[in-house]
């Protein structure tokens, strides 16, 4: 059992051990440093930990921690409001029994607590519910409101920027990092009273594998949930999306952000990404053949165009033609060398344009209501600093 886990399973045992013990009585005590003692053990590799609980699912920062699996300490602080716990190295023994004490009140009660007192007296543990903060699609002066955990989707970002770093250098795809993203994404998406689309926005041109993948396992998981798909399926479309562009980590710096017309040699090049794509993921591990589906599917269009070109026509997987629409969407809607980004509602009148040709006709119809209808809860948010390329 490693050593988050552990921590978990004794923070448990502590808040059990509140409720059938009063203050400073032995039993209490000897549970709450236990606790204490293994969040001390979890600090020694890593300063800032940090636990989110989605569904029936515990993540320690992008991991999920497959052993508390349907957890019922997870489930308890789900219902009751608090979907991640942060730490900084500096948590006392005083301030960690006091922050028992006051989940173990709120789990009681049952009542979400929503104020934002305890970190102003805890400043080095924060918990609650998750919050994004960046700036809606209407208004760039427009604050997302205020609440407990300020999601800012960099960790996110970052661990994708890592995926593609660790893949272009020869490793395998690093699968459990890639559905800790999506399961996180998920996560940031449910964290309101409605579902938003925390989107990253675009720095520089060597950011466009990182940020364009983020983006598209967004959409997808919004358009899969749109359509009324289940949470599993939904978070398997949003995987497909965030490996479909894997491929690329193949094709040199100089041709993804070249600003001028490729040469025919290049196209080349670029159009194999399909093929590389579905090999890396397989590489990795069999189970994924949704993801390597709709990584070589996805530039396939409806009416058989496309590539890779297919010896024999034949229908793609609804992932693939789903998270084609999203794609070819948010390729639109930012900038690349040889064009700037198109406003949304020129991107959405390209996809009813082009339904029944390269898009499924009933997908652009939802995708284009679930846009318009969800263009209140579209929040952008600031690019990483650099990625990295070799």
């Amino acid at each position: 059992m490693n050593d988050p886990v552990r921590f978990l399973n004794t923070l448990g045992q502590a808040l059990s051990a509140m409720g059938l013990y009063g203050p400073k009585h032995p039993a209490r005590e000897r549970a709450v440093d236990a606790a204490y003692d293994q969040l001390l053990s979890v600090g020694k590799t890593d300063q800032q930990p940090n636990f989110s609980f989605l569904d029936e699912e515990v993540l320690y920062r992008q991991q999920v921690l497959r052993e508390l699996r349907g957890w019922d300490w997870g489930r308890k602080l789900s219902k009751v409001g608090i979907q991640r716990m942060e730490f900084d190295d500096e948590v006392t023994r005083e301030d960690f029994e006091g922050f028992l004490s006051q989940v173990h009140q709120q789990v009681q009660t049952g009542n979400p607590d929503t104020s934002e007192a305890r970190q102003l007296r805890r400043p080095s543990i924060r918990f609650g519910a998750v919050s994004v903060r960046g700036t809606t699609a209407e208004s760039a002066a427009e604050a997302v409101a205020t609440a407990t955990i300020a999601y800012t989707l960099g960790e996110e970002a970052g661990a994708v920027q890592w995926v593609h770093e660790q893949v272009r250098a020869g490793s395998l795809l690093d699968m459990a990092e890639a559905e800790g993203v999506v399961r996180s994404l998920s996560l940031a998406m449910h964290s309101e009273s409605h579902i938003i689309l925390p989107l990253l926005q675009l720095k520089s041109f060597d950011q466009y594998t990182t940020t364009h993948a983020t983006n598209v396992a967004v959409l997808s998981m919004a358009l899969a949930e749109f359509i009324g798909l289940g949470p599993r399926e939904v978070r398997e479309f949003g995987t497909a999306g965030l490996l479909h562009d894997l491929g690329k980590v193949r094709i040199p710096k100089e041709i993804l952000t070249k600003p001028g017309a490729f040469t025919e040699q290049e196209v080349a090049i670029m159009r194999r990404h399909p093929v590389d794509g579905a090999r890396l993921i397989l590489e990795r591990e069999k189970g994924l053949d949704l993801a390597a589906v709709v990584a070589y599917e996805h530039h396939l269009m409806l009416n058989g165009e496309g590539y890779p070109p297919l010896r024999y026509k034949r229908e793609c997987h609804n992932a693939s033609k789903l998270v084609h629409v999203c794609d070819v969407y948010d390729a639109l809607c930012t900038n690349r060398p040889y064009r700037d980004a198109w406003m949304a509602e020129a991107a959405l009148a390209y996809l009813e344009e082009r339904a029944g040709l390269e898009f499924e006709p009933e997908l652009v119809i939802s995708f284009v209501s679930m846009m318009r209808d969800w263009s209140q809860q579209r929040v952008l948010f600031p690019p990483l600093e650099e990625e990295k390329t070799n």
